[in-house]
């Protein structure tokens, strides 16, 4: 187990899956105190979300929070089992459990973080969600297992909020769109070029003015001319096989 956790704060997701499948082999064949076993579950679930599985790793940290005796380490896992949910998409989710299962850690300084990450979430604010990730800034960056997602999720946010600022217009200066979301232009900027990279956004930079281009329509027609010229190539070639034979006879 201590092994798995080395190689995955090493990144080494492969060899940590391997030596966490040795362990939960080791734990079948012997008993273990239930603490151990909330520990095999809970690095179970953590290398789960690094495979973006977030409801398989949800279903492990759950199983890991019911079989939890340290309280202090249950509200670790209940911030982790929150995250997922958000992660998944699903933050409307995170009352629900808080007020269900984490009902005596609702007290708890990571759990009351990952709270508001989701009503940020929800709200689909990202001041918020970066306001949020300052106040709370010990649990949630300083957390090794969390700030990894979280930072997927910032950029998943900022994204979305980009787009939604862009929509209306054909043109915007990116200094007035970094004013709007109240971000540091060379972030935005950065964002932009990044999102026209990956096709997100159909347009150009130049001199701190975004143009924004209509979305490319599909010429059907020029598959279909593609499909014929391919055709007439194949026949082609048939001809030629059998002219080949007629002048050899």
């Amino acid at each position: 187990l201590l092994e798995s956790r080395v190689h995955h704060a090493l990144r080494n997701l492969p060899k940590s899956k391997a030596a966490l499948t040795a362990a939960r082999t080791a734990a079948n064949a012997i008993y273990v105190p239930p603490a151990t076993q909330a520990e095999i579950d809970c690095q179970s679930g953590t290398l789960h979300a690094e495979e973006k599985d977030y409801k398989t790793a949800y279903s492990y940290l759950y199983e890991a929070f019911e079989q939890s005796v340290d309280e202090t380490k249950a509200g670790s896992v209940l911030k982790h089992m929150l995250l997922m949910k958000v992660m998944a998409g699903v933050a409307e989710d995170v009352q629900n459990i808080v007020a269900t299962k984490g009902v005596n850690y609702a007290g708890d300084a990571g759990v009351k973080a990952m709270v508001e990450i989701a009503a940020a979430y929800q709200a689909r604010s990202i001041q918020q969600y970066q306001r949020c990730l300052s106040k709370h800034a010990e649990e949630l960056s300083g957390d090794s297992v969390a700030s990894v997602h979280l930072a997927s999720l910032g950029e998943k946010m900022l994204e979305g909020s980009i787009l939604r600022q862009i929509e209306p217009y054909s043109s915007i200066e990116v200094s007035h769109l970094a004013g709007e979301l109240s971000l540091d232009e060379s972030l935005v900027e950065a964002k932009i070029s990044k999102m026209i990279l990956d096709g997100v956004v159909h347009g150009t930079l130049s001199g701190g003015l975004l143009i924004l281009y209509d979305d490319p329509q599909i010429d059907e027609s020029y598959k279909a001319a593609i499909e014929t010229f391919e055709t007439l190539g194949h026949v082609v070639d048939t001809l030629m096989k059998r002219s080949t034979k007629i002048v050899s006879l």
